[in-house]
């Protein structure tokens, strides 16, 4: 298992792109807290440290899929740079001015969340041509899904010691300062500087054009949704049992479980065309979410929770590859982008639509919002088999040859169906 993956990270740029893509994301990992924190600490409401974030996520689900076409249309250097630095500048700004005056900070939040480079769209484009493999292609995406979960995991952790070392508004400030350092890690790469992407057709749904694409977006928003519904209900769980601790202890299963999931997933190499294969495992997901419903004791309810997480890391490699098949040439890092975007706003219209049903019926009625965002991505999938069908058709060669510069025999790209 380690081989595989240790076979990928010692190709050249391998651990160097991926290492820069990670810590130039720690500022969409953790800009939820940190800005509620802040907002906090300058003496502001929930309320309105909730809406200030909430701004920041929305302009950052506008801004992904915009900045992902331009990186298509100019290259990674000319866009990932200088959006990384106005990002860091808006964040800067509000950690400089604060609360008043108020549409200054909102304004600050707009330039942050829209401006925040795709990064993660853009690592994903780069793989094939770094990689040149099947096996290491495969591992990267995995590996890619499993830091996923340990970003999200210890991005906050950095925040709250800086918070607790000297400021919110410092947290606020380093933070973004390793953000630009990330993203300049990658650009300043030969394979960040080198990759083209193939010529477009001008047309402004742009990746969207995809039918495949759309498939996984929509499945992929009522996962989000159902991620988003988890979060919420666990501290409704946590409150019923009298220790805010324990959502900790539900969500730290939940991400141990896709990271367990992710390196075993990524650790061989599976048969049959991924669009199947992530058929299974988002139905598979959506299985391990319908016994949370049951609500056992703190111990078992953990368990069920490293249960539920297996699948979450697989099913985003997977997807990964999938999307990368159904992309029209020109358009690799834009899909990637919107899968983010999907993926991120369903999680925001989850914890939305769970809060009035925690109200109403308790942590029951919130794991059941979460089951049913599982058993909705299954139905998309389901109900759109043939759209997200394997790409086999001339055309659907060209689309999904968007990284295949050399015409290599690669999964989802120019031959074979396993990835």
């Amino acid at each position: 298992m380690a081989a595989g993956y240790g076979d990928m990270l010692r190709t050249r740029y391998a651990a160097r792109l991926l290492t820069g893509t990670l810590v130039g994301r720690l500022p969409t990992a953790t800009a939820a807290l940190a800005i509620v924190l802040f907002a906090r600490a300058e003496g502001g409401s929930y309320t309105l440290a909730s809406a200030l974030s909430a701004t920041y996520g929305v302009a950052n689900a506008v801004g992904q899929p915009l900045l992902g076409r331009a990186v298509d249309l100019r290259g990674q250097p000319k866009v990932m740079l200088p959006a990384a630095l106005l990002s860091a500048l808006g964040m800067a700004l509000f950690a400089v001015v604060g609360l008043e005056p108020l549409p200054v900070a909102y304004a600050a939040m707009i330039v942050a969340g829209f401006f925040t480079p795709p990064l993660e769209g853009g690592l994903r484009a780069l793989w094939p041509s770094v990689l040149k493999d099947e096996s290491r292609i495969h591992a990267a995406y995995a590996l890619d899904a499993v830091a996923q979960e340990v970003m999200y995991a210890a991005g906050p952790l950095i925040v709250m010691l800086l918070v607790h070392e000297w400021s919110a508004s410092a947290a606020l400030l380093v933070i973004n300062v390793l953000g630009v350092l990330g993203a300049l890690a990658v650009v300043t790469s030969a394979p960040s500087r080198q990759w083209r992407s193939e010529p477009r057709e001008a047309h402004w749904l742009g990746a969207l054009r995809s039918r495949g694409l759309l498939v996984v977006l929509g499945a992929f928003f009522f996962v989000g949704s159902a991620l988003g519904a988890i979060n919420v209900a666990a501290v409704a769980y946590a409150d019923a049992h009298g220790n805010e601790m324990i959502s900790s202890y539900l969500l730290s299963a939940l991400s141990a479980g896709a990271l367990v999931g992710g390196v075993v997933y990524g650790a061989r190499q599976w048969a049959g065309s991924p669009e199947t294969r992530l058929r299974a495992i988002i139905a598979l997901l959506a299985l391990g979410y319908l016994p949370l419903i049951t609500m056992p004791g703190v111990i078992a309810m953990t368990v069920l929770a490293g249960v539920a997480g297996v699948f979450l890391a697989p099913a985003l490699a997977c997807a990964f590859v999938v999307v990368d098949r159904h992309a029209l040439r020109g358009t690799a890092t834009e899909a990637f982008s919107w899968l983010i975007t999907s993926f991120g706003v369903g999680a925001s219209i989850g914890v939305g639509i769970v809060g009035p049903a925690v109200q109403a019926g308790g942590a029951r009625a919130g794991f059941a919002v979460a089951a049913g965002g599982g058993v909705a991505a299954v139905l998309v999938l389901l109900a759109a088999r043939r759209a997200l069908s394997a790409p086999d058709t001339p055309s659907a060669v060209v689309a999904r040859s968007e990284n295949d510069r050399n015409a290599a025999v690669e999964p989802g790209f120019s031959g074979g169906h396993q990835a």
